[in-house]
């Protein structure tokens, strides 16, 4: 599928216009396309500055705006409940981070709700305000992919960095990519108070259509790795060799209240603190990421650093390369089953979808798209096989978690995606 549609930007267009009134056009919304990634090889090493592979795919969020033309910020949601309204030069605070036994939920739910999507328009707003003056607001109608929210695809960071890309827009500022992967680092981690690195927003606005980005959370270095022996031509032109498929579980639960993300980061925190004492590095960043190989070898502490060895092989990166898919597709599910294993992520019904996953036909790699805590996992699949796969899968999961799999759109148990482009403003 062509994403996003002419009909997609049209009706968020419609919608801003409303909002903004009779004197602007469809013609002046912009439209922030934020994707949504996978991250076959590398997920969960990116906060210890480990080397991660990622790729965006063709579902994501929407953000159309205007600026607003003054410091008002005037904000709804498509996937939820109420407005958001802010100005850009209030003072803007992190949120306080919820203590273990401490009950918050004072307000209303549609309150609760309203002030959880909007957080990540003023987070946005306080982290570009630490080096750039914002004078515009902006009146914006933002969306996501149906039923892909809370998936483990990273809406978070895409709904990051749409609007980021959207105040930079309406106060005239030219931001690097490289820039933006801080400034949405700052969203979530300082304001949200979330401790995951920064493979998500890399992903996001670094990634090709058809590459895999590979990049160094410890040096920041990246690159693009092509791989068109993925590719196959027939007499209707050239055509992709592999799609992409989601399986969702039915789970939902915001990360950040999760305890499962959070304290696999600092177990990962405590290992590296361990090993670099033991070899006399005490000094340095307890980060796995600053741990020489050689102390690895040495001091067997933990499963969590058995982990981070696997993944840290180059060898996914030369299989996709060289154009070998099913060498990736190994690595892929052999990540997923270490994840499972060694860093003790993932919940039952992730793990039977990952599991149904590797018996269905054509499917070469899966694993979890995020913690496994909830939402989906992915696969790359043979193009001529994919729609076979994910009627197996459907049907599979149906069998294990009927009450799950009914909560999920008939039509989106298990999608078909491809690779997409990184973020842009249209």
């Amino acid at each position: 599928m062509t994403w996003p549609s002419e009909d997609e930007l049209y009706k968020i267009k419609e919608v801003v216009c409303e909002m903004a009134g009779p004197k602007v056009t469809p013609e002046e919304v912009r439209v922030v396309v934020s994707p949504y990634r996978i991250c076959p090889l590398g997920a969960h090493i990116d906060h210890q500055g480990g080397t991660v592979s990622a790729m965006t795919i063709n579902r994501g969020i929407l953000l159309g705006f205007v600026p607003s033309g003054d410091t008002k910020v005037v904000l709804r949601s498509g996937q939820f409940k109420g407005q958001v309204s802010f100005s850009v030069d209030e003072v803007l605070h992190p949120k306080p981070t919820k203590k273990k036994g401490e009950n918050h939920e004072t307000r209303s739910p549609e309150l609760q709700e309203e002030c959880s999507w909007g957080d990540f328009a003023r987070g946005a707003v306080y982290s570009l305000k630490k080096a750039n003056p914002l004078s515009q607001g902006i009146i914006g109608y933002i969306c996501g992919s149906e039923g892909l929210d809370s998936s483990g695809l990273s809406s978070s960071a895409a709904v990051g960095v749409a609007y980021l890309l959207a105040f930079e827009t309406a106060n005239g500022l030219l931001v690097p990519p490289i820039d933006n992967i801080e400034y949405d680092r700052i969203i979530e981690n300082e304001y949200l108070g979330l401790k995951n690195g920064i493979l998500d927003q890399s992903a996001i606005l670094l990634s090709s259509d058809g590459c895999l980005t590979c990049m160094n959370c410890q040096t920041k270095e990246h690159k693009l790795v092509p791989s068109p022996k993925f590719q196959k031509s027939d007499k209707n032109g050239l055509q992709r060799s592999y799609k992409i498929l989601l399986a969702f579980s039915g789970l939902k639960k915001a990360l950040t209240n999760s305890p499962g993300y959070n304290l696999r980061v600092t177990e990962c925190q405590e290992a590296a603190r361990i090993l670099l004492k033991a070899s006399g590095n005490d000094q340095a960043e307890p980060r796995l990421g600053n741990v020489g190989m050689e102390a690895y070898e040495t001091h067997k502490v933990m499963q969590l650093c058995h982990l981070y060895v696997i993944i840290l092989a180059i060898s996914g990166l030369e299989a996709w390369a060289s154009g070998d898919l099913e060498g990736f597709g190994k690595l892929i599910s052999a990540s997923g089953l270490s994840s499972i294993q060694n860093y003790e992520c993932g919940c039952e019904p992730l793990i039977q979808l990952y599991e149904i996953l590797l018996r269905a036909p054509g499917v070469l790699g899966a694993r979890f798209s995020g913690a496994g805590f909830r939402g989906c996992c992915v696969a790359f699949v043979d193009a001529d096989l994919a729609a076979q796969a994910a009627a197996f899968v459907k049907e599979e999961y149906f069998k294990v978690q009927p009450e799950l799999a009914n909560q999920i759109n008939p039509n989106a148990v298990v999608l078909i995606c491809e690779s997409a482009d990184s973020a842009r403003v249209l």
